[in-house]
């Protein structure tokens, strides 16, 4: 199903990696560091800025800066070099990268908020991959200057006090405009806070790729809507019971809402028979205005046996009804092996009774609160390192896991993958119950767990940017996603 794809490393990969691949290539690294530098440059035009100031400290990204700096002025346009330590020594090719700017009538200055406050954009050199400690007090006062400032910033190989593997912000970090990284695409760049920061996200592999990706084993790969091929044309002779018989069970007293959103999902997304097993005081808010959806309250043990594939969650609560209905979905599911995710409530429930599931073919769709109670611990500690929360969370329940948010990631235990679409218009209470009814969905019409987890995600991510696109991020309804989804699977 998978056409193109790109690779997601760590930065001990990048770092271990780089020189050998360089060495194969037949380049040494100070001519890495020459191209990058011209590929920031490259970025830095995209900007059209007449005064630009660079920051740099003391590591190999200050080298790429100083590289930078000459081809700007090289170039007839106004740059300023600003130090974090002006009388620090550089070390090998940053000190060598240096050296060229001074013998090129460059000068290095001390950062001040006048020359800040005089520039049109700003070049990041000030901290790269190699930080894994909060920044010292003199990098995070310039970086809040910077961040404070409103100018665009081009952040090299990644935003200053990013965590490159985890994404995350190491005492404060740099809002970037644009990230250009090298070699390898830094799997914090990726997902949540990292994601945010770095702004557009571009690699410049610095022509050295075709030998790091013989070295070096990626830990994810990103997906976006490019990355399927269309599901295909459906047979001309094929009728409702071919394309799935999805069962959505949620919905209890007052939350009708969640179940409904994600059982009319499903039908946009292709879904050949959608039922919904729901709480009886709900059956009339699921069933007015969509009288394709069937809707019971009674027999859920038939409602089962009818079902290719479940969906359970979606406004379920966890009160007793809440409670008997989710054992019985559980346990049939099991003993059947139907396909089923668990999402909203009935992952909460999942993480109460934890031990008493084997799940095999199943998907679990949490943010970062439901995945901190399904993994005993804190929503912060989620967020710190959703790659290894996301394989963590897969590996104890032994099942595919989708971990929502900026840069969503799905992972099976053994690999992860990483959405690149979506965007803040997704942030909003239902939008969650629409991606359930859309993997349920696929699921009917015949992908594995995988396949549906991963283009339901994508499906929906690049569903809300269509819609943001169309009409803005604030105020989208996630049933205004319906309509989307179903032109984007066709």
């Amino acid at each position: 199903m998978t056409q193109q794809h790109k690779l997601i490393y760590t930065k001990e990969q990048v770092r271990d990696y780089e020189g050998e691949a360089a060495k194969l290539c037949g380049v040494n690294l100070f001519t890495l560091m020459e191209r990058a530098g011209e590929g920031v440059y490259k970025q830095w035009q995209s900007f059209n800025a007449c005064h630009t100031l660079i920051v740099a400290g003391n590591g190999n990204n200050a080298g790429d800066a100083y590289i930078t700096a000459r081809l700007i002025k090289q170039a007839g346009k106004k740059v300023t070099l600003c130090a974090v330590d002006t009388d620090k020594a550089l070390q090998g090719d940053a000190h060598k990268a240096r050296q060229l700017w001074l013998e090129n009538g460059g000068q290095v200055n001390e950062f001040t908020d006048e020359l800040l406050n005089s520039c049109d954009c700003v070049i990041d050199g000030l901290l790269g991959t190699g930080l894994n400690t909060n920044i010292r007090e003199r990098y995070s006062t310039i970086i809040k200057a910077i961040n404070t400032s409103g100018k665009p910033v081009l952040s090299i190989d990644i935003p200053s006090g990013i965590d490159a593997n985890t994404g995350a912000i190491l005492g404060e970090a740099i809002e970037a405009t644009k990230t250009i990284t090298f070699v390898g695409i830094k799997q914090g760049l990726t997902t949540g806070t990292g994601k945010q920061y770095c702004g557009q996200l571009i690699l410049d592999d610095l022509g050295v790729s075709s030998e790091f990706t013989k070295l070096a084993m990626p830990t994810a790969e990103l997906v976006n809507i490019d990355s399927f091929e269309p599901l295909g044309e459906r047979a001309l002779n094929s009728h409702k019971g071919n394309h799935g018989k999805l069962l959505c069970v949620g919905g209890n007293e007052g939350t009708a809402g969640a179940i409904r959103l994600s059982s009319e999902a499903a039908l946009r997304a292709g879904a050949g028979m959608v039922k919904v097993y729901t709480h009886h005081s709900s059956i009339m808010p699921i069933s007015i205005g969509r009288p394709e959806l069937m809707v019971t309250s009674d027999n859920l043990n038939k409602a089962l046996k009818w079902a290719s594939c479940v969906v359970l969650g979606p406004g379920l609560g966890q009160n007793e009804w809440a409670q008997q209905t989710f054992d019985e979905v559980m346990h049939y599911c099991q003993d059947n092996n139907t396909p089923l995710v668990i999402d909203a409530d009935a992952l909460n429930l999942l993480a109460k009774n934890a031990s008493s599931y084997t799940l095999q073919q199943s998907v679990l769709t949490p943010h970062p609160g439901e995945a901190s109670r399904l993994l005993s611990t804190h929503t912060a500690d989620i967020e710190a390192n959703r790659f290894a929360s996301v394989r963590m969370c897969a590996r104890r329940y032994n099942t595919t896991c989708i971990l929502k948010g900026a840069g969503s990631l799905i992972d099976n235990a053994k690999n992860t993958w990483v959405c690149e679409n979506g965007n803040a218009a997704l942030a909003v209470g239902g939008s969650g119950d629409v991606l359930t009814g859309i993997i349920g969905a696929l699921l009917a019409q015949g992908l594995s767990i995988d396949e549906a987890s991963r283009y339901g995600v994508t499906l929906h991510a690049r569903a809300g940017e269509i819609a943001a696109r169309e009409q803005g991020q604030r105020g989208m309804l996630p049933s205004d996603l319906f309509q989307i989804v179903r032109s984007l699977i066709n």
